[in-house]
């Protein structure tokens, strides 16, 4: 067996910390065997397209997924990611070469069309955007739910955060690592399989929340909740509790990777301002937005502004799960007159993303691609003249997308523009402020969230029956699906990655010891 393990989007700061105080003697140990590679991933520019590429071992390019909600430019409109189509998983390969997986909770992923073995999806906890409950076959989740229970609720509600919705969600997240070792102990007894992929997703969405309370606990009155400040080291700790569990459950002689395909840093994003500063920019000249409508792209974040979380969360739960994506796939983006606008903002979280309304690409494109260039130009350097109150600059770069290497057949899917903010964290409710385009004020809260991903992946690898095999180029997360077909016999072709391990002697046998 090869065994998957993702300690998902770690913080390194709380991880070092953790390591070299002794509170993590699991991973500590996997570290004494094994080898740790530092990894490239498009989640240094694109916050979600590193598990994308972890789980299908091709390129941002090759995929074209890189958040929950993506644009489709035939219908002009938003979708949620379920609707487009997406290469296939490493255990949708491994199936048509006869193995046998167990995949546990893949973060943002999709159930596979077609399986041997066993998919949970929502067991750790529920999440309807990015742990959405399926299973595989159909009725294994209601039969294991008899035995261990339903699982926890880990919804979020951006905007202002509050004291009762973040306890809830430390209980629910705590619990969740050790849900995934009860699970895996007895399937393993049980069944044999060629693949275990468990994605510990706590420690994702921990880090989203519970990063640094410190950044908003006068705001929001957290202080009287001394347990909420530890709760990312808490759930790293239950994460490494359920490490230990599950290596001593897998078989004799597997070999394990631990990964995390992103890293976890203090929030930075500006992304809710990004659609008023693309539209004073597109203006082209000094206008306040606060008096004018809402500028394209802004539509959801003022909603978010002006319901409380609470009625939010509430409508959301009457809501089947399916309907509730939907709805906010629709709200993304509507009521923008096509007609005129030539650029608009990309849902997202933490990086900024900006399109272009291209004629013969969108539905309703107005902008000639023979201009695209110059009012790119006039974007990127537009945008760069907004300030913090203080008068630091709000961005750090711009990044034209086709120059950080994306190609391939979906690149058209991607946004034009990337944009990556400063490293200061983001003050609550603060505007910023351009001399040449005026005053952009926030619509509210935003995310709520205090921790945004980073470029910081890692794979620690630990070889049972194979061996390591020396990387030929820089590791980077596309190489873990290729080092899982090396070590059961499936061919890579179509994968972008290279094996970090291989057979020690000859092809692996039929069923893996």
């Amino acid at each position: 067996m090869i065994a998957v393990l993702q300690f998902d989007a770690v913080s390194r700061i709380h991880l070092e910390k953790l390591l070299a105080d002794g509170q993590l003697p699991a991973l500590n140990s996997l570290r004494s065997r094994g080898t740790w590679y530092e990894l490239e991933t498009p989640s240094t520019h694109v916050e979600g397209a590193g598990a994308y590429s972890l789980y299908t071992g091709v390129h941002l390019g090759d995929h074209g997924l890189y958040y929950p909600w993506l644009w489709s430019a035939g219908e002009q409109r938003v979708r949620f990611f379920d609707d487009l189509p997406a290469p296939e998983a490493g255990w949708e390969r491994l199936e048509r070469a006869g193995r046998r997986s167990l995949i546990i909770d893949p973060y943002e992923m999709s159930p596979p069309r077609t399986m041997r073995g066993i998919f949970l999806a929502g067991w750790q906890f529920k999440n309807r955007v990015v742990l959405r409950t399926s299973s595989i076959p159909n009725q294994i989740h209601l039969s294991l739910a008899q035995e261990f229970g339903d699982p926890p609720v880990g919804e979020e509600v951006y905007g202002r955060p509050a004291a009762p919705e973040l306890l809830r969600l430390r209980k629910s997240l705590l619990a969740a690592p050790r849900r995934g070792a009860d699970v895996i102990e007895k399937l393993v007894q049980r069944e044999q399989f060629d693949l275990l992929w468990i994605s510990l997703s706590a420690a994702h969405l921990g880090g989203h929340r519970f990063f640094d309370l410190s950044q908003i606990s006068e705001e929001a009155e957290l202080s009287r909740y001394p347990e909420l400040g530890t709760t990312l080291q808490d759930i790293y700790q239950a994460v490494d509790e359920a490490l230990a569990r599950i290596v001593a459950a897998l078989p004799a002689g597997s070999d394990i990777l631990v990964v995390s395909p992103s890293g976890m840093g203090p929030n930075t994003s500006r992304s809710h301002l990004l659609p008023g500063m693309l539209e004073a920019v597109m203006a082209g000249h000094r206008r306040n937005l606060i008096e004018r409508g809402a500028p394209a792209g802004s539509l959801l974040w003022r909603i978010r502004a002006v319901m409380p979380t609470g009625l939010r969360a509430l409508i959301a739960d009457v809501l089947p799960d399916r309907w509730a994506v939907e709805l906010a796939a629709r709200l993304e983006l509507r009521g923008v007159d096509w007609t005129s606008t030539r650029a608009f903002a990309l849902p997202n979280d933490d990086a900024g993303y900006i399109r272009l309304n291209m004629r013969g690409r969108e539905r309703d494109g107005i902008v000639d691609p023979q201009e695209a260039d110059a009012l790119l130009d006039k974007i990127l350097s537009g945008l760069q003249t907004f300030r913090d109150a203080d008068g630091a600059p709000v961005i750090r770069k711009v990044h034209r997308t086709s120059e950080l290497g994306f190609h391939g057949p979906c690149e058209d899917q991607l946004p034009e523009l990337i944009v990556e903010w400063n490293h200061r964290v983001v003050t609550p409710l603060a505007g910023v402020s351009s001399p040449a385009f005026g005053a952009v004020s926030s619509p509210g809260w935003a995310t709520g969230r205090t921790g945004c991903h980073t470029g910081d992946a890692w794979a620690l690898v630990v070889p049972g029956s194979s061996k390591l095999k020396s990387p030929m180029k820089a590791p980077h997360i596309v190489d873990i699906v290729p080092t899982i077909c090396a070590v059961l016999g499936v061919d890579t072709d179509g994968l972008s990655g290279q094996p970090l391990l291989e057979p020690r002697t000859g092809p692996v046998s039929e069923r893996s010891v």
